[in-house]
């Protein structure tokens, strides 16, 4: 099993001598991220379209081993709600194909107002390539049920793990043979950390549910003053102790600038 660890995103003005170096410009920064980190989790695209030529680019501009998760459009998941997105669905796919062996995970986040529709989501799963991993975070309670369960094992889909205020939001099921991890908010100090003891935490939950041959993407989406970067790195730390092989995460920070 590889732990992928990483954070939501890349472009964070606040993270400058945080991450990046002091007169890196903004325009180096994903190749200066992916020194640091094999992993990221694209945000952008739940926002806006990205063309495929754009993804082409990042793939040319990250090391070989770097994996790229990319959350799937909002027209998908909150504008359409899960209805009637064949045509949007094939176009996200496509364009992110532009990423070609560093395409990761699809995230589909659902919106708090959407209450459990099992059979939407067994059709929008169905509409995803059996080559591409899937992660599903819906956040209303309602989706807390077998039925639910069935739909996300029956496509080797995972329940996104989600972590907000030192404490888990979703139910830590098993439901694909690989998992996906996110951390909102963390209630430490300085706002919004995580205490190391709610990382150790985690690390033992991965440790009790996934064996060594199975893979984790975790994702720290508390980005407000480079929490998020060093979280990622403290967590990469403490599931190293643990035995766990970690993608790479910085030795140092902010990074060096060659």
């Amino acid at each position: 099993m590889t732990v992928f660890v990483g954070t939501s995103g890349w472009q964070y003005a606040d993270w400058r001598e945080v991450l990046y170096p002091k007169g890196v410009g903004q325009r180096r920064w994903l190749e200066c991220y992916a020194r640091g980190f094999a992993t990221v989790e694209l945000n952008a695209a739940f926002y806006r379209p990205v063309a495929r030529s754009t993804f082409e680019g990042w793939r040319k501009r990250t090391p070989g081993d770097f994996v790229m998760a990319v959350k799937a459009s909002r027209v998908v998941t909150h504008y359409r709600r899960l209805s009637d997105v064949e045509v949007p669905v094939e176009r996200m796919i496509d364009a992110a194909r532009g990423l070609g062996d560093r395409l990761g995970p699809i995230l589909l986040q659902l919106p708090p107002t959407l209450t459990a529709a099992p059979d939407r989501l067994d059709t929008v799963l169905g509409l995803i390539p059996d080559d591409l991993r899937v992660a599903v975070e819906p956040r209303h309670e309602t989706w807390w049920s077998d039925e639910v369960r069935e739909v996300l094992e029956a496509h080797n889909a995972a329940l996104c793990w989600a972590d907000r205020l030192n404490h888990p939001v979703t139910p830590l099921w098993r439901t694909a043979d690989w998992s996906y991890v996110r951390f909102h908010e963390g209630a430490g100090r300085p706002r919004p950390r995580y205490p190391e003891r709610v990382l150790a935490e985690w690390v033992r939950h991965i440790d009790d549910a996934w064996e060594q041959d199975q893979d984790v993407y975790v994702y720290f989406n508390n980005d407000p003053g480079g929490a998020a970067v060093h979280d990622a790195v403290r967590f990469a730390d403490l599931a190293r102790t643990a035995g766990r092989p970690v993608t790479r995460t910085p030795d140092r920070l902010p990074l060096a600038s060659d």
